[in-house]
């Protein structure tokens, strides 16, 4: 079975630098990654994903990290009746992902890992 290596909330904004100023300034995390319209924020080994909002902006997004995907995709495939999913795939951003909405929710789980 798989190992979760890191489970982040993604939260949108409408003012990126002010949500960043606040987790910088009052809860003394450091920037990650910056690519201006999506900042992954760090302390100790938490993250925090911070993304431009949207028309949607009431949804909810997490970002599981693991470190076998094929592994849980095997393991849930075959249990995804009635679950709105999209398969494993790769992200430009060197991320092997799968994406599922959790239901009765408005809420998007990121299922990844790093592309060796």
């Amino acid at each position: 079975m798989y190992k979760a290596k890191h489970l982040s909330p993604m939260v949108p904004s409408f003012d990126i630098a002010k949500t960043v100023s606040f987790f910088i300034d009052l809860l003394k995390f450091e920037i990650l990654r910056d690519d201006k319209t999506y900042v992954i924020l760090q302390k100790d080994n938490l993250t925090v994903h911070i993304l431009q909002a949207g028309k949607d902006v009431g949804e909810m997004e997490f970002y599981l990290e693991v470190d076998d995907l094929l592994s849980i995709w095997n393991y849930i495939k075959s249990n995804l009746d009635g679950i709105k999913f999209k398969e494993p795939f790769n992200q430009i951003y060197g991320m092997r992902e799968i994406h599922l909405i959790i239901p009765m929710t408005k809420t998007l789980l990121f299922i990844g890992q790093t592309i060796s």
